[in-house]
């Protein structure tokens, strides 16, 4: 991998970022004096595997929620206490910024199917803001992401699932068909305190997860090994990573997944993958199931794509097995 004199001065400082990690500074140091920029990438990219690198690197960060790099607004809804809680970072921390009593589905547990009146449990993103509503859901809504990848993983069924306000024209029952509602005065405050691309909703019911950091320090090194074989055609390792019952998002199952690899891997194409804005969060009421999410910049002469990534992993002896991906 080539570097212009751009790249030299934040590589040189991402090496000093990731001198924790078993390759000592001074090594990197003698390397770069005695063969340049030659093959730094390949030891930078081996250093960011290292789980002893992301230990020292969260020892400072919020974890309540996960690993959260592009998400300073949090919604979180506790079905069990009918309340949904607007957090927001502050100087890095997430403060609890305000609370609003809230109306959730009729029936308890996690949507399974249309019609269900249940309210899904999941971690979704606000995919668009409705100003012009029918008057029974107030006087604006938001379109949540529901059902995501990993409820089309389950094979649960529904749409249409809303954050949105209370009748403006008449009354309301104390539950809702499966979507959230809030106070329209509330509402309209969130709406104008939120922006909704850089905004997750988190919806949960008793069982609240939280993250330890030593489990994030594990999954982002692991996330990081899967990378680096990726990069470096590492075919066995890169496919140890997936799940027996793996099944992508377009239903594509491990099988085939595999045998469509092989054939990339086969050309052995030197890559450039980068991953930022990247996401950890531990599902709600799961057990060892995290969503991951990041933005991915792949270059190869074949092919090359920049976009959102997703996916869904458990922890299977600690290891990280992806069971779906999109």
């Amino acid at each position: 991998m080539k570097f212009n004199k751009k790249q030299i001065v934040p590589l040189l400082f991402s090496i000093t970022l990731v001198g924790s990690a078993s390759i000592a500074d001074e090594d990197i140091l003698t390397h770069y004096r005695n063969q340049g920029m030659r093959n730094l990438a390949h030891i930078l990219d081996k250093k960011l595997t290292k789980k002893e690198y992301w230990e020292q690197y969260l020892q400072n960060v919020d974890t309540t929620f996960g690993y959260i790099e592009n998400h300073p607004y949090l919604l979180v809804c506790d079905k069990s206490e009918s309340k949904l809680t607007l957090y927001t970072k502050v100087n890095g921390q997430y403060e609890a910024q305000k609370e609003y009593g809230a109306f959730t589905g009729k029936m308890k547990g996690d949507k399974q199917e249309a019609g269900d009146l249940k309210t899904p449990i999941g971690i979704y993103n606000l995919t668009q803001k409705l100003n012009k509503v029918d008057s029974f859901y107030g006087p604006l809504a938001f379109v949540t992401s529901y059902p995501n990848l990993y409820d089309q993983y389950k094979k649960k069924t529904g749409k249409g699932i809303w954050l949105h306000g209370l009748p403006l024209h008449q009354d309301r029952d104390k539950f809702t068909k499966g979507c959230i509602a809030i106070n329209n005065q509330n509402l309209t405050s969130l709406s104008k305190q939120i922006d909704i691309n850089k905004t997750l909703l988190i919806i949960n019911e008793k069982d609240i997860k939280t993250a330890h950091k030593e489990k994030l320090s594990s999954i982002l090194a692991q996330l990081y090994k899967w990378r680096y074989a990726w990069i470096y055609n590492d075919l066995e390792t890169y496919l140890d990573f997936y799940d027996t019952n793996f099944i992508r998002f377009d239903g594509m199952k491990k099988e085939q997944f595999s045998n469509y690899k092989k054939r990339i891997f086969s050309k052995k194409e030197k890559k450039k993958i980068l991953f930022t804005n990247i996401n950890v969060l531990p599902y709600p009421n799961e057990e060892e199931t995290y969503k991951i999410t990041f933005k991915e910049q792949y270059r190869a002469p074949s092919y090359a794509f920049t976009g959102n990534k997703t996916l869904i992993v458990k922890l299977v002896n600690n290891q990280v097995k992806i069971i779906s991906e999109q």
